[in-house]
């Protein structure tokens, strides 16, 4: 089993609130996780058709049969838990329940209507390029991370791109997008989803999405809000701060997986991806995530922002530490260009940001420090945080 990083913030919460919340997408460990730290706790998942009539009908009932706690899978499916739960950790400091979901949104709303203060939430995302090196399955290159993604099964299972993840995509429309609204044409929210992996990285254009999609734009922001209850996608904002008055306010989308994102655009191998029209897209998503990942595997809040004016001049992301910006280019090309400095040279002029603590990650392997700023090799691209 791959070590997860996240494992080490779970048991220090665990130890100082009585409930914790594991969210994040289907598929992305946290069950395997749960048991294999949870070694005290019976565990209950709520996807089992016996277990969920039982809990359903009669939940104060069938959670009198766990005083001292347990882990549930899927906790969201049967939302009258979460007052009982209330009542036995009030009762019961001893008591521990460990929850689980694939659907932020339904459990969000739980958490803040009935244990606010008495739960801590965490989220795990698929493996991090941190978690594979550690591991010692880093990959050969960045266009391996794009095709194979970083769901676990894949590794876990050997599973090749191609089974897992039309098979993923079936399951999720199937059942989990049904079960947070009820979207009678199925089809048109595949095709759709589709529509989003062509944009990724893009300023996100709601109206034309809809119009793409043959949807109306209500329909688009809707369908968008399911997708993010569902950890597929997420909106990065542009940064709050207007250094010239100018700057773009609708967010860019990006996968919280590259490998979904590829299969989605019929991405079959990895030949394919050097090639493919989105592939500095996929690079910049793949690294987008990571820093994403860092972050939510401590615990901490994202702190992640793009920028740009409306006269194209971008950074393609900022990290804002408590007010103090870290801007960062991501590029996909191999080999080093100074041009990969021009958006760093224009916002350092505007913002006087020093070079040293501006950084292009970029796709080849050497880093070195430069006369324009600092460059990374993408499997170093964790530098960019502070120490």
């Amino acid at each position: 089993m791959i070590k997860r990083t996240i494992s080490d913030t779970l048991l220090r919460l665990s130890e100082k609130y009585p409930v914790l919340f594991l969210t994040g997408p289907r598929q992305s460990g946290k069950t395997t996780l749960l048991k294999s730290l949870f070694t005290d706790l019976p565990y209950i998942s709520l996807e089992d058709p016996d277990t969920f009539i039982l809990v359903n009908e009669d939940p104060r009932g069938y959670l009198a049969n766990y005083p001292e706690g347990a882990i549930i899978g899927e906790a969201q499916r049967v939302p009258t838990i979460f007052s009982y739960l209330q009542g036995i950790v009030d009762s019961n400091p001893n008591a521990q329940f460990i929850l689980s979901g694939s659907q932020n949104f339904l459990l969000m709303s739980r958490i803040t209507q009935s244990l606010a203060g008495r739960a801590a939430v965490l989220n795990l995302m698929p493996l991090s390029l941190e978690e594979m090196q550690a591991s010692g399955l880093g990959f050969t290159s960045y266009e391996d991370a794009l095709f194979k993604g970083l769901y676990p099964r894949v590794f876990d299972r050997h599973l090749a791109p191609h089974e897992f993840y039309p098979s993923y995509v079936n399951t999720f429309v199937e059942r989990d997008v049904r079960q947070v609204q009820n979207i009678g044409d199925l089809s048109s929210f595949a095709r759709f989803l589709r529509l989003c992996a062509g944009r990724v990285g893009q300023i996100l254009n709601v109206s034309s999405l809809a119009t793409d999609a043959g949807i109306s734009p209500n329909t688009a922001e809707s369908w968008l809000s399911v997708l993010e209850a569902s950890f597929i996608v997420f909106r990065l904002m542009p940064h709050h701060k207007n250094f010239n008055k100018r700057i773009i306010k609708r967010p860019k989308l990006y996968f919280l997986d590259p490998g979904l994102a590829s299969s989605l655009l019929f991405i079959e191998n990895r030949q394919q991806v050097e090639t493919h029209f989105a592939k500095g897209a996929l690079f910049e998503n793949l690294l987008i995530v990571e820093f994403l990942k860092y972050r939510l595997n401590r615990g901490l809040q994202p702190n992640l922002y793009f920028w740009r004016d409306n006269h194209g001049h971008e950074i393609d992301c900022l990290l804002d530490h408590a007010g103090e910006l870290t801007p960062v280019e991501l590029k996909s090309g191999k080999t080093m260009n100074k041009s990969y400095f021009d958006g760093l040279r224009y916002w350092n002029k505007l913002t006087a940001h020093p070079l040293d603590k501006s950084y292009v990650v970029y796709g080849g392997e050497q880093s070195l420090s430069t006369a324009f700023g600092q460059l990374l090799s993408w499997r170093e691209a964790l530098r960019v945080m502070p120490e």
